[in-house]
């Protein structure tokens, strides 16, 4: 007879239903090493989502705006351009410099805490003994603890700037966030101005069509990534991702049309 399978366990962030052999495998030595070395890292793929999403909305927004307004091909294509290079270059000089200000935060606090470890080390000894007294550890295993910790320099002021202040050890590259901002925005801006690109003589009516079916794709698309990024059900994220950019476009669209209307009047 058959061993029967263990019955899947519910991954509670994800909302889905994972094997007890898919459990083990991520729970080895070797994985449990690997994934808590790469939660002190910075995951760039957020920076790359975040752009794109933004990238297709506003660039939609102006294809349907201008649909609805009845402008040619050649007008959406010089402002969805101006759109993608400009607001793409702006957002990611935003994210250039927030990760900038994090890597900058994260230094000031790291030679602070140094400081005060070389001027008031028992005051510092303290704040670790604390910090592991709230985490449940008393008494002989709590002095053990804050001993291990405290006979390092390095290890002492690392358990401050995670323990104390929340701080991510090793902060995004500003560079790197930039750009994956960029490339993103610039990609998935792109795509609604495919059809007008390929019918500059027309009007944008005319390839309105097709920008709601690529651009809705990309929305889809983009979303289903951005579940598995948050450990939030992909489908619904997608959904999510494409509810609000439609709604963004109808919004861009009705805008379009109204002045139209005034236009005409």
């Amino acid at each position: 007879m058959s061993k029967p399978s263990e019955p899947p366990a519910l991954d509670a962030a994800a909302g889905t239903k994972i094997s007890v052999e898919k459990l083990n495998s991520d729970h080895t030595p070797e994985a449990i090493a690997e994934r808590i070395a790469a939660a002190t890292q910075h995951n760039y793929v957020g920076d790359f989502v975040l752009g794109a999403v933004d990238g297709a909305i506003t660039t939609f927004a102006i294809v349907a705006g201008a649909a609805g307004a009845g402008l040619s091909n050649g007008i959406v294509f010089v402002l969805g351009m101006a759109n993608v290079l400009a607001d793409g270059l702006s957002m990611a000089a935003g994210n250039f410099l927030r990760a900038r200000s994090d890597q900058q935060l994260v230094a000031r606090v790291r030679r602070m805490e140094e400081m005060h470890i070389e001027q008031i080390p028992e005051g510092e000894r303290e704040e670790i003994r604390q910090i592991f007294q709230g985490k449940g550890f008393e008494g002989d295993v709590l002095e053990q603890v804050v001993t291990v910790i405290t006979q390092d320099r390095r290890r002492w002021v690392d358990t401050m700037l995670t323990e104390e202040w929340g701080l991510q050890i090793t902060p995004p590259t500003p560079w790197k966030a930039g750009l994956a901002t960029f490339v993103a925005f610039l990609l998935a801006g792109l795509v609604p101005l495919l059809p007008v690109i390929a019918a500059l003589g027309g009007h944008a009516q005319e390839t309105f069509t097709w920008s709601i079916g690529l651009t809705g794709t990309t929305f889809f698309l983009v979303g289903y990534a951005r579940g598995h990024i948050i450990d939030r059900r992909p489908w619904a994220a997608a959904f999510e991702t494409l509810a609000i950019g439609g709604a963004a476009a109808a919004v861009a669209y009705a805008v379009g049309k109204l002045l139209e209307r005034l236009a005409v009047g």
